[in-house]
């Protein structure tokens, strides 16, 4: 009811009254003048500048006009010799606005993701000799008819929503816009409407024509795009007359000159010549028809063309059409029907008809081009199908006979199929998207009906002659399951259910959709009878009849109206009717005879009903079941004996074919004597259909059988079998052409690959088949079952050779070596067996248990073996891991880890299926559950390519040509084609047609086709040529050294990854497994890394990036600082890297390694080795324990045992062991000998423990404290052997701590543990007794640190106390606490700014420095009694990073509520604004040329919406404003720095002045969205049109851009360009979408970078002046933040991978880095590009930029 008030047409003009101007604008030169051509006034705009002159509706762009008419009709005349524009903002169902234009001052068509630019050309009028009235020559008045819903689903596949704002710039004069949702022919009038199946123009809307004209002659239809341009390939006509308008749009160009010496088209459709892109043009497929062709035009060296010319006669035909204008003028409706011809979409693989009733999109099995690629591989269509192995899928019941019983019509799930039965010849109708559930043909075999299954039911109507679809159509009815055609296919009937379940009887008109009609309802009945089977009498086209359940009905259509009268069956009325049939009448001739109906039933009963009279004439009980021995009985009563049920029949003139349960097809006279011949079949019978001559019997059955009686040779031929359940797996065998294929069905069928015929079959009722394989060179045949049998078959002997039962699980995976020596089989237990398949008894040489992964489903490529049958992959010990091994011995030569987390889902990643390459190549793919497909070198592991997203689910199934050209992948309900060769492939070409997943893809043997296996088989053509001789690609170059990532995966392309990238490790024996360490994760559970240092740098490739600094301290970790004084050694851990610093020069080292932050370090004794720990991650399965060697600064060793976290680390006085203790579930304490780093011993612990220290005056004594207990342990070995004795003593009650926390060894035998409660205990460690505690603090102790009878303790509120505990020792002797108070002094006591973490002091405890987790190191003098900041960072998520003019200085900000100001030289902190409460999200730094350059301010942005103004050379905030209302995300300067642009959370951009604090604009376009990125550039593009000195954009989380053109002082912005970006359903990253970023190109003002969640991980480049987007960069991951660099042309993109992309934008180069721990949601340039900073969650790195 919505769109009512719209209907039928709605007057824009009028309704909006734009002669008031109050919901509309006009500007420039706008006037009302009298038009003498239409008598009537019109709005005449006319100006030089177009832009300055226009009208817009509605008055402002933030309203909305709201029309919902699918066409707009614009009447209007183009001014001589000027130029006009016509803009519409139309917006589709996903809220995008897209903006649709035409103008003649196009002159090519240009398309954006939200721009649409169609030029339109004006020809000079050609005067005609004969004419009455001819008008005057140059431009008429123009009917613009635009179809806005097919231009969106056309041109950008978006839908169409409603029409959101128009404007019409000068020069042209308009009378009127209108929409409606019905198409209008102009030049029909309403009488001749009345006449013909079309819609005339109203008469409000239609130009006036004087009296013995013609309409065409005075005006111009132009209709875009036309009904037979569903895609713009072809030319379309709407007017006889000269050429004068032309519609550019994408088609091909090479058709202008041929288009403008014909004679007749006015409307062309033309395409870009410098776009890049191959014209698109037309191909002729035979499964879908290009109805009402034109004959073609040659268009020089491009594409063929077609160009119109008017005709009278329309053939419905395939290929070229012969038409001829023999009759005379047409008449001008009979033109414009003429000239609305439905064509096929071409230049996509989606050729299909796409009617006016059309209401769901049309999927053929054809291929789909990317709509992201511009580029496509060649040939496009790659393949082509052949054939289909299958019959029925949603029932079996529909099979006919074409008119000449030449070929049988029958669906097969969702592809109608014709087999011509004498050369088994296929052809297929391709369209339907479910399970097709009827069909039809009318009596001359033009046209076909079908319907599918779901609801509501889809219905289409074919030309049968040449495949095309005429018209595709929503049934009334949920559910179709019978369909019935008149005899000459003027009627159609058919019967199912509604959405309440009732039966619904349908008729529809079909006359007229040869003709460009519809389809027409014509009546529609519900009846409570059931009904089984209706047909449409032969003799009457209006009556019809019915059965079902205990009733027979007669219906008769009349008026519109279908009526049923229900037959009178007496004691029949308790019989169950299956099947009716009319008597046919002989010769043709009508005759009483034919009005008789033939009814049977499931009790064998057979009535004769005679139609006139409405009763039965007869009753006979046929097949009744035979007593062994006994005669067959001449006559049955009604009641004598059961029956058997018939389930079909059929009758010709002569007989009457029945078919029944029992599995016989019995042809008997008319009469019913005696049967006069039957076949025998293999299941019951669903369907007989006696052919037109009454020579042949059509039979199907249940068990998917189709063929036919031969009645005069008495011969019986299947014409097709298939599986009746989905193929789970198949294999094909090359010297034979033969396939096998398993299924559901518990079946093994093998196939004649030549003929599509069954050979053999093999059923087991008992077992259901799993696997199956051939062998190479024997004809034999290998089958893994359910049950874990492995059995081979002899198929010249057709029985069972031998039987193996090795598995205890049903059958995964089975797969022969190419030369047949080796078999192999793996089952759901994880047991994978090797044979031996020498001899035709093959035998069991090896079983394995656990090596393949458990419960993993089978899947045709769970195994796979090399082409040269040497090496053996598959999924397993887990689902996360891929193993190598040697085919011949079983050795594990690789085992690769896949296990990295999916964001998306949240789950570890897993791998699916596996498949080896070319064995030139060494490739193994593996397809993952994160739907991914990687390409692994066989033989290191390393990342060679990598695909991802390749569908939305994971691929069970892969396969890779011989030659390499394709990779052939199951996606779904596709099948995708790669080309596998190119580097940067365009994408895939994607074939769909299975209505059920795609099980298994693969070559046939002599790699000339395809096979793909699902609900049915499919048989492909490769239409490539190709190449054997073609060279495969060579390895992959070295990789980039240090901190450099492989190249991580790109959306829709294949990226070379070099092995070095990897990281690979020391190079070990092939027998040997080898654990890598590139981006999938380590393999859990297996031996130690010793992990060398990075690989070199190649030559002629330097690394872009260099890490130079780190801003700030992981105040995360726990006791992650050491500092040695009488050394100097100062370090401290930053996210992953080990941060060693001089704290005299402030010079950093940088020790890069860990895959997560590091939790703790431990440096020994000696301070010549130093041990760092860091946590689990999704690259490594077990916590990294790293052991450096201090003075070369490199990892000797890398060890790991504990899974999810290591809290402390000691190591021994002697330093010859390190002892970990893990945490958060793991509880494992384990000792390691550091002079072969090998694991001594490790313990499970009986409750959690958070600290663990060597007793420095006691050999092999260490403590452990935990919860609620102290344990001691000591470490005794005698010779190799290595024992643990442990002491456990629980905490006294009196102390009353529930956790002890820290702790640390006083002087010998004292032992001092910290408590949660804030209490200090003391333990005499030689009688395990605690003597003394007292109250240190009052929240949990963190620390404790003994020295020179002097205790520091740090607690939880940042307190740092020193304790004076010289007396305690003499106290240990004693009992009782009176003398705590006496004896434990407290000397001094500092305030620190977060818990204390980390500590250490000199040996006086005079001086120290200790760490908190606000992210600060303090130096601590408690001589002096004061803490000073050593190093600090912010203690919360960084924000922004903004740099003084001169780069002296840096600022950043943070949620922590500080703006902090840093040297840039020596990273110092120089000046912090803190505002407390509150966080500070955005920041700006003014630009030079601010005022006085000395006086630099900072703009600051918090989360209350206040926008402060500090003064850094002041150190004082100089401003505070209050602009938003919502927390500011975004700030920025203006140029001259005169001006503060803000954006907030809300979406609103907020124009202030920094010196007065006053707002004075306010922008509300992205309102509701919030504003996540505002840059500010000088304006140097000067042909933008707008006038400005600065250029700004504001980026929205909607995904949307809108780009200003500025000049404050004169207090004018206008809008140069809104950009639109689509997103898809679900682009999450980690939890969060990712930003929408934007910036201008700094080397080029005209650019634009773009990025933001889409449909692709990529970086768009839109050029302003171009108005479209000229280049994308593929991305691996959505990206979270970007920078670009003025000098070097770089940009810098962070990831939440914790990974930076380094871009090289001069040469296309990428490198990728590592080293933050979190998301990069942050990365800036310097100004001279010399530094890039960037940020994840409060770390700053700081890298070095290299030149190029």
């Amino acid at each position: 009811m919505a769109r009512a008030w719209q209907h039928p047409f709605l007057n824009v003009f009028r309704y909006f009254r734009v002669d008031e101007w109050k919901r509309s604008a006009k500007e420039g030169d706008v006037a009302v003048v009298t038009d003498k051509t239409l008598k009537g006034a019109v709005y005449r705009i006319r100006g030089s500048v177009s832009a300055a002159n226009y009208i817009q509706l509605p008055k402002t762009s933030t309203q909305s006009l709201g029309l919902t008419g699918r066409y707009l009709y614009v009447l209007f005349r183009p001014l001589p010799s000027k130029h006009f524009v016509i803009h519409l903002d139309v917006s589709t169902e996903d809220g995008q606005v897209i903006r649709v234009s035409f103008s003649n001052l196009f002159k090519e068509f240009k398309s954006t993701a939200t721009w649409l630019q169609f030029p339109f050309i004006l020809e000079a009028g050609t005067l005609q000799r004969g004419l009455v009235g001819l008008a005057a020559a140059g431009p008429r008045w123009t009917c613009l008819q635009l179809d806005l819903q097919d231009i969106l689903l056309v041109y950008l596949n978006r839908r169409y929503h409603h029409l959101k704002g128009i404007r019409l710039c000068a020069s042209l004069l308009v009378r009127n816009l209108y929409t409606s949702d019905l198409c209008f022919q102009p030049a029909v009038t309403g009488t001749q409407g009345t006449k013909l199946p079309l819609t005339p123009m109203p008469r409000e809307m239609a130009f006036p024509v004087p009296k013995g004209e013609s309409w065409h002659d005075r005006y111009i239809h132009v209709r875009f795009p036309s009904d037979r341009l569903k895609v713009p390939s072809e030319l379309t006509q709407e007017s006889r007359s000269p050429p004068e308008a032309v519609l550019l749009g994408p088609g091909p160009v090479a058709s202008s000159k041929a288009v403008r010496n014909s004679v007749s088209p006015v409307v062309q459709m033309l395409g870009p010549t410098a776009s890049g892109q191959a014209p698109w043009a037309p191909r002729p497929f035979r499964e879908v028809s290009l109805t009402r062709e034109h004959p073609e035009a040659s268009s020089g060296d491009g594409p063929s063309v077609k160009a119109p010319k008017p005709f009278p006669k329309v053939s419905l035909s395939r290929g070229r059409s012969e038409a001829s204008n023999t009759e005379g003028p047409l008449e001008p409706w009979a033109q414009a029907e003429a000239s609305d011809v439905h064509t096929a979409a071409a230049g996509t693989h989606v050729l299909t008809h796409e009617s006016a009733e059309m209401e769901e999109s049309a999927q053929v099995p054809v291929a789909l081009e990317d709509a992201g690629s511009c580029k496509r591989f060649l040939p496009d269509p790659v393949l082509r199908l052949k054939g289909v192995i299958g019959f029925g899928g949603h029932s079996t019941r529909q099979a006919v006979w074409t008119a000449d019983g030449a070929a049988v019509v029958y669906p097969c799930h969702s592809v109608i199929i014709v087999l011509l039965v004498d050369t088994r010849e296929q052809r297929f109708f391709l369209g339907h998207t479910d399970k097709v559930s009827a069909l039809a043909l009318d009596g001359g075999s033009s046209l076909l009906a079908s319907a599918q299954a779901g609801a509501p039911s889809m219905m289409r109507l074919w030309d049968f002659q040449t495949g095309g679809c005429l018209s595709l159509f929503r049934s009334p009815m949920h559910a179709v399951c019978s369909l019935s055609f008149a005899d000459r296919g003027a009627l159609l009937c058919g019967v199912g259910k509604d959405r309440h379940g009732r039966t619904m009887v349908v008729a529809w008109g079909t006359g007229q959709v040869g003709l460009g009609g519809k389809v027409v309802v014509l009546a529609k009945a519900l009846t409570d009878c059931d009904i089984q089977a209706f047909r449409v009498a032969c003799f009457d086209e209006t009556r019809m009849a019915s059965c079902g359940q205990g009733s027979v009905l007669l219906w008769r259509l009349r008026g519109g109206v279908l009526r049923s009268c229900p037959v009178d069956l007496g004691e029949n009325h308790v019989l169950y009717f299956t099947d009716l049939a009319f008597k046919q009448a002989q010769d043709g001739c009508q005759e009483t005879s034919a009005t008789m109906l033939f009814v049977c039933s499931r009790s064998g009963h057979v009535l004769e009903i005679d139609c006139q009279r409405v009763v039965v004439k007869c009753a006979r009980r046929l097949l009744p079941a035979r007593t062994p021995g006994g005669p067959r009985p001449q006559k049955q009563t009604f009641s004598s004996g059961p029956g058997i049920a018939i389930s079909s029949l059929s009758v010709s003139p002569a007989v009457c074919a029945v078919g029944s349960e029992d599995g016989y097809l019995r042809l008997w006279p008319l009469d019913f004597s005696s049967v006069l011949l039957e076949a025998e079949h293999e299941g019951p019978v669903s369907s007989v259909c006696v052919s037109p001559d009454g020579l042949r019997v059509l039979s199907t059955t249940s068990s998917g059988y189709l063929g036919f009686l031969d009645t005069p040779s008495r011969v019986y031929r299947v014409l097709a079998r298939s599986h009746t359940a989905p193929v789970l797996a198949l294999a094909t065998e090359q010297r034979r052409g033969q396939l096998a294929t398993v299924s559901q069905d518990r079946t093994i069928r093998i196939w004649d690959l030549a003929t599509l015929q069954q050979l053999y079959d093999f059923t087991s009722s008992e077992e259901a088949p799993c696997a199956v394989a051939f062998h190479p060179t024997r004809p034999t045949l290998f089958c893994g079952f359910s049950s874990g049998a492995v059995r081979s078959f002899s198929l010249e002997a057709a029985e069972a050779l031998v039987e193996h039962k090795c598995h205890r699980g049903a059958v995964t995976g089975l797969i022969a070596t190419p030369d047949g020596r080796l078999l192999f089989s793996a089952c759901c237990q994880g047991s994978l067996a090797q044979y031996s398949c020498a001899d035709p008894q093959c035998r069991i040489l090896r079983v394995a248990a656990d090596v393949v992964c458990p419960d993993a489903p089978a899947r045709p490529s769970a195994l796979a073996v090399s082409g040269d049958g040497c090496l053996l992959a598959f999924v397993g010990p887990s689902r996360h891991t891929v193993t190598v091994m040697g085919s011949a011995s079983l050795d594990e030569l690789l085992r690769v880890g896949v296990g990295t987390l999916d964001p998306a889902s949240g789950r570890l990643d897993s791998a699916v299926a596996v498949c080896f390459g070319p064995v030139a190549l060494g490739h193994l793919l593996v397809s993952t559950s994160s739907n991914r497909v990687v390409v692994l070198d066989a033989a290191s592991g390393h990342i060679v390519r990598e695909l991802p997203g390749v569908h939305p689910g994971p691929c069970p199934s892969l396969a890779v040509s011989e030659d390499a050209c394709f990779l052939l992948m199951a996606a779904g309900r596709a099948v995708k084609v790669w080309d596998y060769v190119t580097k940067a492939s365009p994408g895939p070409q994607v074939y769909i047609g299975h209505s059920e997943p795609v099980q298994a893809v693969t070559f046939s043997p002599d790699q000339h086709q395809v096979l793909s296996a699902g609900d049915a088989i499919f048989l492909w053509d490769i239409l490539a040529t190709t190449e054997s001789e073609q060279s495969f690609p060579g390895g992959p170059p070295a990789c980039e050294a240090g901190l450099l990532l492989p190249q991580a995966r790109a959306q829709d392309s294949w990226r070379t990854l070099s092995p070095g990238q990897a990281g690979s490790p020391r190079s070990r024996s092939p027998s040997h497994l080898r654990h890598l360490h590139h981006g999938w994760t380590f393999v859990p559970g297996l031996p130690k890394v010793v992990m060398g240092t990075s690989p070199p740098t190649p030559s002629g490739k330097r690394r872009r990036l260099h890490l130079k600094a780190v801003v700030g301290y992981s105040g995360n970790g726990r006791s992650n600082m050491v500092w040695r004084p009488d050394t100097g050694f100062f370090a401290y851990t930053c996210g992953r890297l080990v941060v060693v610093e001089d704290l005299h020069s402030g010079a950093q080292q940088l020790w890069p390694g860990h895959p997560a932050e590091i939790s703790t370090l431990a440096l020994s004794h000696s301070a010549q080795v130093l041990a760092s720990a860091s946590g689990g991650s999704s690259v490594a399965a077990h916590c990294q324990i790293r052991i450096w060697d201090v003075s070369g600064g490199l990892c000797q060793h890398l060890i790991s045992h504990h899974s999810t976290s290591v809290l402390a680390l000691a190591f021994s006085p002697d330093d010859r062991l390190l002892v970990t203790l893990g945490g958060h579930g793991d509880h494992t304490l384990t000792l390691w000998s550091m002079a072969t780093c090998d694991l001594v011993s490790s313990t499970c612990l009986p409750e959690p423990a958070y600290s663990v220290a060597f007793n420095p005056w006691g050999a092999g004594e260490f403590t452990c404290v935990g919860q609620g207990a102290v344990t001691f342990w000591l470490l005794q070995q005698h010779g190799a052997d290595t024992s643990l004795q442990v002491h456990r003593e629980p905490v006294p009650e009196a102390v009353g701590a529930g956790e002890l926390t820290s702790l640390c060894y006083g002087a010998p035998p004292l032992l001092y543990c910290g408590t949660s409660s804030g209490q200090v205990c003391v333990w005499d460690t030689s009688a395990s007794r605690c003597f003394l505690a007292w109250e240190a603090d009052n929240s949990g102790i963190g620390l404790l640190l003994f020295s020179s009878f002097r205790l520091v303790s740090g607690c939880n509120t940042g307190r740092l106390r020193l304790w004076a505990v010289g007396a305690v020792s003499d106290l240990r002797r004693r009992k009782g606490s009176g003398a705590r108070s006496s004896s434990v002094l407290m000397e001094r006591e500092l305030v620190l700014d977060g818990a204390v973490v980390s500590a250490s002091f000199d040996d006086s405890v005079d001086m120290g420095i200790v760490g908190t987790t606000a992210g600060t190191l303090w130096f601590v003098s408690w001589a002096e009694g004061t803490s000073t900041r050593l190093i600090s960072g912010h203690r919360s998520k960084v924000n922004e990073v903004v740099f003084s003019p001169g780069e002296s200085h840096c600022a950043t900000c943070s949620e922590d509520g500080s703006v902090r100001v840093w040297s840039l030289a020596s990273m110092e902190l120089v000046i912090q604004f803190q505002v407390l409460n509150q966080s500070c999200l955005c920041l700006a730094w003014s630009p030079p040329c601010c005022g006085r350059p000395k006086q630099q301010r900072l703009a600051a942005g918090y989360g209350d919406g206040s926008l402060r103004i500090f003064s850094v050379s002041r150190t004082a905030m100089e401003l505070k404003m209050h602009p938003h209302t919502a927390a500011l995300t975004a700030v920025a300067f203006s140029t001259d720095g005169q001006t503060v642009l803000s954006g907030d959370k809300d979406g609103l951009v907020a124009v202030s002045h920094p010196c007065t604090g006053m707002t004075f604009r306010v922008l509300s376009d992205h309102q509701s969205a919030p504003i996540s990125t505002i840059d500010v550039t000088r304006k140097e593009c000067g042909d933008l049109g707008v006038e400005g000195t600065d250029l700004w954009l504001a980026a929205s989380g909607d995904q949307r851009v809108s780009v200003w053109a500025s000049n404050w002082l004169r207090n004018r912005c206008e809008l140069v360009d809104w950009l639109s970006f689509p997103t898809p359903a679900a682009t999450e990253t980690q939890g969060q979408l990712p930003p929408s970023l934007a910036a201008f190109c700094p080397w080029d003002g005209a650019l634009l970078m773009y990025v933001g969640p889409g449909v692709y991980k990529e970086v768009i480049i839109y050029n302003l002046c171009q108005k479209q987007v000229v280049e994308k960069i593929p991305l691996p991951f959505f990206a979270m933040s970007l920078s670009l660099s003025l000098g070097t042309r770089l940009l810098a993109i962070g990831f939440a991978e914790c990974m930076l992309r380094l871009v090289d934008c001069a040469t296309g180069t990428t490198q990728d880095f590592a080293g933050h721990d979190n998301a990069v949601h942050l990365c800036r340039f310097t100004p001279s590009a010399r530094l890039l900073f960037t940020a994840a969650c409060n770390e700053i790195l700081v890298w070095e930029v290299a030149s190029g």
